[in-house]
């Protein structure tokens, strides 16, 4: 049948996409999962060789100057790999660090940073969290003070995806002494300039294979011409890249989902149980199809909020909302599978495991729900205050 929202060009991307995820990345989540790190430059080179890292933007930068919607492809099936943590980190690198730049950034600025990044060359990591601003962002603390042409950088970031291996930092800071969401702005830093370093590695309950940093800025200065955009917009230009973040994490998380459910039912099917295969158990398959009904339903809202965002209207009640149900019902489609795996599902060489331990961050990472049901109350016009 063919596709509503994707052509026979997007299908062909998307099977070389689903190569490579089977060639490039599954057969190393075991050795980068124990590692607790995957091989990022190495990796993302690959990826930029093949067009991967760039699709829609722009063809004079290196981009493929295409429809977003391949980016909702290239998603989806890295949301099919083995494992949470390597397509978080490229989607950090292509959906969450970059795209300010693409948008608001000088030419000068997109030749220096988006050139390699599209490429592979170079990876970005995005860093606005601190250890005291998390969904409150603007609690912010880490400051850029503007001396002459450049910016003197202090202060601390946390729960930086790729912030060990990170070439390029796009980091949020406060530029003025205004409180509040005002006196922010977005700053391209280095991670070879002076003054910058790496705390610790974090280690995580799950999505093992991609690294977190702590990362600390003593008078780190970069120059003036770094910033994304005008001084003290920050905030604004970086919430509407939270969008684009939030719709991809949900656009991944449907994939996971339904390879977990899948693979819960590959497994029924050959566990028998007093005779019978797990599957023949009514209360079973009702539930996983049940469950199937949802990721389904999921997956039209994402196709919904890519429509919005396509066609350039508002779509930030609607992803929220996306974001919101793919987190709460990963955690179902995840207690479910490795309940119907029993005690095997609790054993760490079953990816039932991992997806377990991994899934539990949707609910958490670029945007807590509580923050999304706060969202969504605002554009229903039913929060208190408001």
């Amino acid at each position: 049948m063919p596709s509503l929202y994707f052509s026979e060009e997007h299908e062909m991307f998307r099977q070389t996409v689903r190569k490579f995820v089977e060639v490039e990345i599954n057969p190393y989540v075991e050795e980068w999962e124990a590692a607790r790190i995957f091989p990022a430059h190495a990796l993302f080179k690959k990826m930029g060789d093949l067009g991967f890292l760039g699709m829609s933007y722009p063809e004079e930068y290196g981009g493929g100057g295409a429809d977003y919607w391949y980016n909702i492809v290239l998603a989806e099936e890295l949301g099919r790999a083995d494992c949470g943590g390597v397509p978080m980190a490229v989607a950090v690198h292509t959906d969450m660090a970059t795209p300010a730049l693409a948008q608001f950034g000088t030419p000068e600025q997109k030749e220096r940073f988006l050139r390699p990044a599209i490429a592979g060359e170079k990876v970005f990591a995005l860093a606005v969290t601190e250890p005291d601003a998390g969904s409150d962002v603007a609690a912010i603390r880490t400051r850029a003070e503007r001396v002459g042409d450049e910016y003197v950088i202090n202060g601390t970031k946390m729960f930086i995806t790729t912030g060990t291996q990170a070439d390029f930092i796009t980091l949020l800071a406060r530029t003025s002494g205004e409180g509040g969401f005002r006196g922010m702005s977005l700053i391209i830093v280095p991670t070879d300039t002076p003054g910058f370093s790496v705390s610790k590695k974090l280690e995580k309950l799950g999505n093992h294979s991609s690294d977190t940093g702590l990362l600390t800025f003593e008078d780190v200065r970069v120059p003036v011409a770094n910033r994304i955009g005008e001084e003290g917009m920050g905030f604004i230009l970086q919430m509407q890249q939270f969008q684009k973040e939030r719709l991809i994490a949900s656009v991944m998380a449907v994939s996971g989902m339904e390879r977990a459910i899948r693979m819960t039912i590959d497994y029924c099917r050959e566990r028998k149980t007093f005779g019978r295969p797990l599957i023949e158990n009514q209360y079973i398959y009702f539930r996983l199809c049940e469950l199937l009904t949802e990721v389904e339903a999921l997956r039209q809202l994402n196709y919904h909020c890519t429509r919005l965002m396509v066609s350039g209207q508002d779509a930030t009640r609607e992803v929220s909302m996306a974001k919101l149900k793919a987190g709460r019902l990963a955690r179902e489609v995840a207690d479910t599978c490795l309940q119907f795996h029993g005690g095997i599902g609790y054993m760490e060489e079953y990816p039932i495991a991992r997806y377990f331990r991994d899934s539990r961050l949707l609910s958490i990472g670029g945007g807590a729900d509580e923050i999304m049901l706060g969202i969504i109350a605002k554009y229903e016009g039913i929060l208190p205050g408001r």
